[in-house]
């Protein structure tokens, strides 16, 4: 096991499913790590559970939390401000939060929700905490949860939000998906030569609450029938710790993982052009 222990830890969507068993682990190593949820019950559920789980004896003051809600841009920034007001140094930001939606809706910014959460949230939260991320040497590390459901998908630039086309809640979820391994790719260029390197991976088909929340009763009914033929969210995490952690992926940059292994994602996400273009859109829909 790595050891962590100095290294400051950044976890998205970590109140529950992948996202805590990935800050359950980096915890586990010795590392610092703030969670990050919308909602302070569940967060401070999560945070006693990890807690609990690392020294059953004694309170554990490297585990935090802080409440954001990701589908605000508003609530963005000023949790971007507080991390940075609060802490030094970030050394693995995970980028994990995700959501599914089988109906369109729209963020409080007016943007298509899908798209908002999955993709623009990290493009944003990364770029705000660029700056602390870069200084925390030797070395730093961001990882982006993306999924195979990117393969068939492409980036629908004259519509971006399904405001013209029909609304598909997995067209709209590979789209975002996609979006991720593009963000990924040009990301990792455009911080060529420094000291900080961006992965992505597929955690597997992972029993967690994604598909829950906004969804009808039917969608929910169903993603909790097939979860019994999913993995388990520790299994789903071990490719972001291993990200995260190993020496093995040292210097390693642009890529995208699964079960620890380096793969080729479509060709649709090697696209230099969109993944150039994806950026410039999302500088307009974010303000950077």
């Amino acid at each position: 096991m790595a050891n962590l222990e100095g290294k400051t830890c950044l976890v998205t969507g970590a109140t529950s499913g992948i996202g805590k068993e990935i800050a359950m682990g980096l915890a586990k190593m010795g590392a610092t790590v703030v969670l990050v949820g919308r909602n302070r019950e569940r967060c401070e559920l999560a945070l006693q559970e990890i807690k609990a789980e690392i020294n059953p004896a004694m309170e554990d003051k490297r585990i935090s939390y802080l409440v954001a809600d990701l589908s605000s841009q508003t609530s963005i920034r000023q949790f971007a401000k507080q991390y940075t007001d609060a802490h030094q140094r970030l050394d693995v930001l995970v980028n994990n939060a995700g959501v599914f939606l089988a109906k369109r809706a729209t963020t409080v910014d007016g943007i298509e929700y899908t798209f908002a959460v999955n993709h623009l949230a990290p493009f944003l939260l990364t770029n705000l905490l660029i700056d602390i991320i870069k200084a925390s040497k030797p070395s730093s590390r961001i990882i982006t949860t993306s999924s195979v459901a990117h393969r068939g998908a492409q980036i629908d630039f004259d519509d971006i939000q399904f405001e013209k086309r029909p609304y598909s809640g997995i067209k709209a979820y590979a789209q975002s998906k996609l979006a991720n391994i593009l963000f990924t790719k040009e990301l990792a260029r455009r911080l060529e030569g420094s000291s900080v390197t961006a992965n992505c991976f597929h955690p597997g088909a992972v029993r967690t609450s994604l598909a829950q929340g906004k969804n009808p009763w039917y969608y929910r009914l169903i993603w909790t029938a097939a979860g019994s033929f999913f993995l388990s969210p520790e299994k789903g995490a071990d490719t972001a710790i291993y990200l995260a952690s190993s020496q093995d992926v040292n210097g390693i940059t642009g890529k995208y993982f699964v079960r620890r292994k380096q793969v080729n994602p479509s060709i649709d996400a090697d696209e230099k052009e969109a993944a150039a273009k994806l950026w410039s859109i999302s500088e307009k829909l974010t303000s950077m």
